[in-house]
C-alpha cells in the first residue's frame, strides 16, 4: 500500500533552477524580494505611525502623484479596471488617505488626492524605498545596485515590448 506521503516528491517546476545548482528561477527570486522587500516596507511605515496600511494600499500609493491623479490614469498604469481600483480608493479614502474631488480640467472626472496625512505616507513610502537601496549599497556596494536597477529597467523595456 502507498503512503500518503512521499518523501523523494519534488518542488514544482517553477521553484526549480534551469541550470543544477543555480538556486531558485530568476522569476521566484524576483518574487521573493520583492515580497521581502515590502514586508520590511510596511513593517517601517506601521512603526512611522501608519500601522493600517497594507501591502494591498501600495496599488494606490504607488501610482498616486503628490499632488493628485485621475482615476482613469491610476487603473490604466497599475492594470486594473477602474471598477477594481476604486474598490482600492475607497478602502485608502476610507482610512483618511486620500479624497476624491472635481478634477479642475475636467468636471466630468474626479481627482484623486492624498490628505494632508496620506500626503505624508506617500513621501514616507517614497523615502523608506530610497534607505532600503541606501542599505542595499552598502551592503553589497553603490556599482552593484546600480547595475542591477540598469538591468531591471532593460528587461521592463525588453517585457513592455513584448521581447523575451
Amino acid at each position: 500500500m502507498p503512503s500518503a506521503t512521499t518523501v523523494t516528491e519534488r518542488p514544482p517546476a517553477a521553484c526549480t533552477p534551469d541550470v543544477p545548482g543555480a538556486g531558485p528561477n530568476l522569476v521566484a527570486l524576483l518574487s521573493d524580494v520583492k515580497d521581502e522587500l515590502l514586508e520590511e516596507m510596511y513593517r517601517r511605515v506601521a512603526a512611522a505611525g501608519y500601522p493600517e496600511l497594507r501591502p494591498s494600499h501600495g496599488c494606490v500609493f504607488r501610482y498616486l502623484e503628490p499632488d493628485g491623479s485621475r482615476l482613469a490614469d491610476l487603473a490604466e498604469k497599475s492594470g486594473m479596471t477602474k471598477q477594481a481600483f476604486g474598490e482600492h480608493l475607497a478602502n485608502v479614502e476610507a482610512l483618511g488617505y486620500i479624497v476624491r474631488v472635481p478634477d479642475p480640467d475636467d468636471g466630468r472626472a474626479k481627482l484623486i488626492v492624498p490628505t494632508p496625512r496620506g500626503r505624508e505616507a506617500l513621501l514616507l513610502g517614497r523615502a523608506i524605498f530610497a534607505e532600503l537601496e541606501r542599505e542595499w549599497a552598502e551592503a553589497i556596494g553603490a556599482e552593484r545596485v546600480a547595475a542591477l536597477r540598469e538591468t531591471l529597467e532593460q528587461i521592463n523595456v525588453l517585457q513592455r515590448a513584448g521581447g523575451a
